[in-house]
């Protein structure tokens, strides 16, 4: 039905959204990811991640989803400079659920969620609702997000002790159909925190206990009837308040295949400037990474590379295959590459190594 504002062909990438009637038929998902990062040679992080995930309809007008997660990480920590001494060896194992009810309404939904992660050093727990509501026309949804979350932190050097970290989460949405093949989304979201902030295996990392974040995306899919596939470009602009601006530019393209196979090329472009409590380390070959200039023992600073000014560019291939009316499977590939030589519109951080990164994910998808 093209007037439905939940035409699933057209909805936008990293935009959470729910069709306007409660889903036919269940599904169950298991999948599988392993990522891999590395600076100048030097294999650095590995994750495997595997997953389980399920929807099922419940009494009409309830649908309810669920995800575990179990993530199991290792490698060495981030390097700010060239030096492999300044890598760390680390494991860590990570464990995490969520869950959500919705309701289905005659012109909107409304969801409520709760999830919670654990690590052998920091536990966090959040909850959420989120309702939408759609026009007469059923051609223009307007939706409305509260979320919030509690984080505790003991690291093992105990360098803190029963830290916390509270952030409250804010959204604001508009879906527009134009026509037959024409979908944009507009979606703004804003993000307050306080409490603990630093990274406790970092030294000389302090970083203000309050930080406010804003986003707004911008989305338009567009369907090309000659060829049966969709187009999804989408923009989004980020700012805080470390003083870090970031663009990112998406574009895929879905197209549908014979005998059940689909393929999905992705591009992702990023860039951001760098917090103002950054600082580029500068290695010297015999005392290794200085304190930062000025230093006094006191003030916010960090040589964090993901507070540092870069730019990344991301491809990806997705392919699916739809074996019957129940079973299908996919795989996805994503290659990431990040410079700072790569930042636009502002000078990047010279003193950061290139960061490489695999993604490979494998699912197995079956509905009932």
């Amino acid at each position: 039905m093209a007037a439905s504002i939940l035409s699933a062909a057209l909805l936008l990438p990293g935009v959470q959204a729910h069709a306007e009637a409660p889903p036919a038929n269940g599904e169950i998902s298991v999948n599988y990811m392993n990522y891999e990062d590395r600076q100048s040679g030097l294999q650095r992080t590995t994750v495997h991640s595997p997953s389980l995930s399920i929807l099922a309809p419940v009494a009409g007008d309830w649908a309810l989803e669920g995800t575990l997660v179990s993530d199991d990480v290792s490698g060495a920590s981030p390097r700010y400079h060239t030096a492999i001494s300044g890598a760390s060896h680390m494991h860590d194992h990570r464990d995490a659920a969520d869950v959500a009810a919705t309701r289905y309404f005659d012109r909107g939904t409304l969801t409520v969620g709760g999830a919670v992660s654990t690590e052998h050093d920091y536990f966090s727990r959040a909850l959420s609702v989120k309702g939408s509501i759609d026009s007469e026309s059923k051609n223009t949804s307007w939706s409305l997000g509260l979320g919030r979350s509690d984080d505790r932190i003991n690291p093992v050097n105990l360098i803190v002790v029963n830290e916390t970290k509270r952030t409250t989460n804010y959204l604001a949405g508009v879906t527009q159909i134009l026509g037959m093949n024409d979908i944009v989304q507009l979606t703004f979201t804003r993000t307050l925190g306080e409490g603990y902030f630093n990274d406790p295996y970092k030294s000389l990392d302090n970083r203000p206990r309050e930080r406010a974040e804003s986003s707004l995306l911008a989305g338009w899919n567009h369907h090309l009837v000659a060829t049966d596939g969709t187009a999804r470009l989408s923009y989004r602009y980020y700012h805080d308040t470390y003083g870090i601006r970031a663009h990112t530019y998406t574009g895929e393209y879905v197209q549908p295949l014979s005998n059940g196979w689909s393929v999905t090329p992705q591009a992702r472009l990023y860039t951001q400037s760098a917090a103002y409590f950054y600082y580029d380390p500068v290695y010297d070959a015999q005392l290794g990474a200085p304190f930062p200039p000025g230093y006094n023992g006191s003030g916010y600073m960090s040589a964090d590379q993901r507070l540092s000014g870069f730019g990344a560019v991301t491809l990806g291939m997705k392919v699916s295959k739809q074996l019957d009316k129940l079973w299908s499977v996919d795989v996805k590939f994503d290659a990431y590459q990040q410079r700072g030589s790569w930042r636009l519109f502002h000078g990047g951080s010279p003193g950061l190594d290139a960061l490489r990164a695999q993604t490979i994910q494998l699912g197995v998808n079956r509905a009932w």
